[in-house]
């Protein structure tokens, strides 16, 4: 179902509907774990983390659909983004220790994680739950305002709204910025009923089948909100394990990176 092609630290492979995806990898020995971007990003936004992580663990990330090299990609149904991300675990062809998803990422890693053949899963704020309306009254608006700009204007504003960030962040979301057009983000939000408030998937917490670590952001900048963890404490079982950053925002990877590491890290080596 799946075909490799790698060049160095990447490679490509060939879905089941036969759309290709870029992997890249940072490590070269140790435990396999998978990231899934969110929203707008690209395989480059695990960098920062692949490299932190790569002395103990070997980190692949993927580009999701209409985003990064594979921009040109569609069908932007959750369904179809699950079944990638069960592919690429299958495609690489050992045991994977875990699987890393944020915001939308996070809620594709938390259904995968029900079926894919991984040891544990790790959930930034995911994005469970979007209110009817959200869509089209908040994301697309800011969105169009952004990719309405020449590339070499966004690419300033980039670098000017992102200036306290490690130049790799900065990088990462420079390339995620290059190909994307509004297109996907339409059709992620057309092609689930996100507006007609269809975009709930807390059931997928209930009795969780292996460890889940929750980590999510400050309740006044999250997606992940208070009745979304109400429902993991009581419905999600004793895999769950909920971490909450005070202060941090939805990409709380990046800017609580220094408070959210040694928790990743131990949670992926515990047994």
């Amino acid at each position: 179902m799946q075909r490799a092609v790698q060049t160095g630290n990447e490679r490509t492979i060939r879905l089941s509907d036969g759309e290709l995806t870029t992997l890249r990898q940072w490590g070269d020995a140790g435990p396999l774990l998978v990231g899934v971007h969110g929203l707008g990003a690209s395989r480059y936004g695990w960098a920062r983390i692949g490299e932190r992580l790569a002395e103990h663990f070997r980190v692949v990330a993927y580009d999701q659909r209409g985003h990064g090299d594979s921009a040109e990609v569609r069908d932007m149904r959750f369904r179809r983004s699950v079944d990638d991300c069960a592919e690429v675990v299958a495609s690489l062809g050992e045991p994977v220790r875990a699987i890393l998803g944020h915001s939308w990422g996070g809620a594709v890693v938390i259904a995968a994680g029900r079926r894919a053949p991984v040891n544990r899963v790790v959930a930034i704020d995911p994005l469970l739950v979007a209110a009817p309306g959200v869509w089209s009254q908040s994301v697309l608006p800011e969105y169009r305002s952004t990719l309405t700009k020449s590339r070499e204007q966004r690419e300033r504003d980039i670098r000017l709204d992102n200036a306290a960030l490690p130049e790799i962040e900065i990088e990462a979301k420079l390339h995620a910025a290059r190909r994307l057009t509004i297109d996907p983000i339409e059709a992620l939000g057309a092609e689930n009923g996100i507006d007609a408030g269809r975009w709930n998937f807390r059931s997928l917490l209930d009795d969780y089948p292996r460890p889940l670590m929750l980590a999510v952001a400050d309740v006044k900048r999250t997606v992940f909100g208070r009745l979304d963890r109400e429902y993991a404490r009581e419905h999600g079982g004793p895999t769950v394990h909920l971490h909450e950053y005070e202060g941090a925002s939805h990409s709380l990877q990046r800017d609580a990176f220094d408070r959210f590491m040694p928790d990743l890290q131990a949670f992926l080596s515990s047994p």
